[in-house]
């Protein structure tokens, strides 16, 4: 059984130099080719919320020492003149921080300053609690390299004190890692 032949259609006309369809193509091209780097400054950069770049947590070393420590993502830094904690409830008191030295860098929002980047670790004086549960608060102040600077931001969480001569309690993290169910 033969087929009628199936037409397509006339062959597209070759484009000429003067012909407005060339013109209006070099100018797509054009724009594009201009557009392109301009773009890359335009878009912002994806920032992570304060919690996952200065991820939180402590755990209680005996009943005299809280450990707080901040993992601290990469392109991130936090502020060590920043850093503030408080202790609840009350007749629970926090003695002075003992913060690790920081790195010395030149900021173009505090001037000269020591940061943090990757993890820190304070330890944290405490005056009475033993077998009580504390609420620790931790204030920190930080920027990422893109030079986007974070307001100071309060992360809590919630601490058993363990009794004299216990061994220390479990880390507890401010903002848990969520679950990937598609994994």
């Amino acid at each position: 059984m033969d087929c009628a032949p199936i037409s397509t259609g006339s062959p597209p006309k070759p484009l000429r130099p003067d012909s407005p369809s060339i013109g209006w193509l070099t100018g797509i091209v054009a724009a594009v080719l201009y557009a392109g780097p301009m773009q890359a400054f335009a878009v912002d950069p994806q920032l992570l919320p304060p919690e996952q770049a200065f991820r939180f947590s402590a755990r209680a070393l005996n009943d005299r020492t809280l450990e707080a420590r901040f993992a601290i993502a990469d392109g991130y830094y936090l502020y060590r003149d920043k850093f503030r904690f408080a202790v609840s409830p009350e007749g629970v008191v926090l003695g002075a921080p003992e913060l690790p030295p920081g790195k010395i860098k030149t900021d173009e929002f505090f001037g000269k300053a020591e940061t943090y980047r990757g993890t820190v670790v304070v330890k944290l004086p405490l005056s009475a609690g033993a077998g009580q549960t504390v609420v620790l608060a931790a204030d920190s102040q930080g920027c990422a390299d893109v030079g986007v600077c974070y307001p100071p931001t309060r992360q809590k969480l919630t601490l058993a004190v363990p009794a004299p001569g216990a061994g220390p309690g479990a880390l507890v993290e401010a903002t848990p890692p969520r679950k990937n169910w598609f994994q």
